[in-house]
């Protein structure tokens, strides 16, 4: 059996060990470069090597044909033992030579395209990521130079299975039609449940308090991360990313009997926080709009200005008509409240704490509790 690389990747979970795989994009990637090779030489590879932005290199299988002027290759998506309906897809990539010295990148059939604003791409673009267009860019440019050939290419995704894989995921509500999302940030998909990602939060946690610390910053993720580095002057170890479970990591640091508690969350986040919702994964609840609306209407807005906001697909959407009708203000205000309001019933009231709430258009739109306070002590302001 082919070796890819990934065989020696593995993450472990209450005391299993789940096989990591790799992404869509990865996939489409490998597939483009095999295709661009089998223009270049005129010989359809039966492997490629790939590198992922997490730093793995993986050799991947691939079928291919020629069609016209150039090739079209297949690369089995394996998801390891991560729940995915992708697990298993062929991706395809078709690469034909282009006269510009450029490299194109489109969405075939299966491939879903944007159909309102907000997302990654622009509407009518295809559900490309920004990560696989830059590792297909990658690789077709350094297949160019390595070969000194004169011209570009031009890279289309396909994904045969696509259209039909799309109706069991989210991309119908997100506005994308006719297909699934290229996906991947690292490169490699790594399993995990929601009990592993919960202790791993409860481990990080206890560790530090076991270190003296009585204060921390939580976070959901890399956005709210990167956005208190901007803010303030401080050390990675302040700062415990939470991913969606916002409950359970109060739960935990109630136990472990945390003093002070700061969160920082894009509002994509703790709007649904400001509705009561604890778990804001998409699969548990999602309602941001229609907390935001609800805001929005609270301090003033009309009933088809309240409509519009119901009809946008992010909150940066949502907010901008907020902002237009110059609610956004109260609006953010009312939602601080609430948000104070069931981090401290959560909590009961067992420790100090506060919240800065913000998004990528508009900067911080609302803060809680003892957050200014709070982010005195955490550190100096930039």
């Amino acid at each position: 059996m082919h070796k890819t690389g990934i065989e020696e990747y593995y993450v472990t979970k209450n005391n299993k060990r789940l096989r990591c795989g790799f992404t869509t994009g990865t996939c489409a990637a490998a597939a483009a470069k095999a295709a661009a090779i089998a223009v270049i030489t005129g010989s359809i590879p039966s492997h490629v090597e790939i590198d992922t932005p997490k730093g793995i290199r993986l050799d991947l299988e691939v079928t291919g044909k020629f069609e016209g002027r150039g090739a079209v290759c297949t690369v089995i998506k394996d998801s390891g033992d991560d729940p995915d309906v992708t697990d298993g897809m062929p991706v395809c990539s078709l690469v034909t030579p282009i006269e510009d010295e450029e490299i194109i990148i489109d969405g075939g059939e299966g491939v879903g395209r944007v159909t309102r604003p907000g997302l990654w791409q622009q509407v009518g673009e295809a559900a490309i990521n920004k990560v696989p267009r830059q590792m297909i860019t990658s690789e077709l440019v350094r297949l160019r130079e390595d070969f000194d050939v004169k011209g570009g290419f031009r890279a289309e995704v396909i994904l045969p299975r696509g259209r039909e894989l799309a109706e069991r995921t989210f991309n119908p509500r997100l506005g994308i039609e006719g297909g699934l999302s290229v996906l991947g940030t690292s490169g490699i998909v790594e399993p995990m449940s929601e009990e592993a990602i919960i202790e791993s939060i409860r481990l990080e946690l206890k560790q530090k308090r076991n270190q003296g610390k009585k204060s921390i910053i939580i976070t959901p993720g890399n956005y709210g991360a990167d956005f208190v580095r901007e803010l303030i002057d401080i050390r990675d170890e302040e700062i415990v990313k939470c991913s969606n479970y916002i409950g359970m990591t109060i739960d935990i640091l109630n136990e472990l009997e945390y003093e002070e508690v700061l969160f920082i969350s894009h509002i994509g986040k703790f709007v649904k926080v400001a509705g009561g919702i604890m778990n804001t994964h998409s699969r548990e609840a999602d309602s941001r709009m229609e907390i935001l609306a609800a805001a929005g209407i609270i301090a003033g807005l009309a009933r088809e200005d309240a409509a519009r906001v119901l009809s946008c697909i992010n909150t940066d959407d949502g907010l901008s008509v907020l902002k237009e009708k110059g609610l956004m203000e109260p609006a953010m205000e009312i939602l601080a409240g609430k948000i104070d309001f069931y981090l401290n019933n959560r909590s009961y009231g067992r420790f100090k704490s506060g919240a800065i709430v913000f998004s990528n258009r508009y900067g911080i739109l609302c803060k809680c509790g003892a957050a200014d306070e709070l982010i005195k002590k955490f550190g100096r302001n930039k």
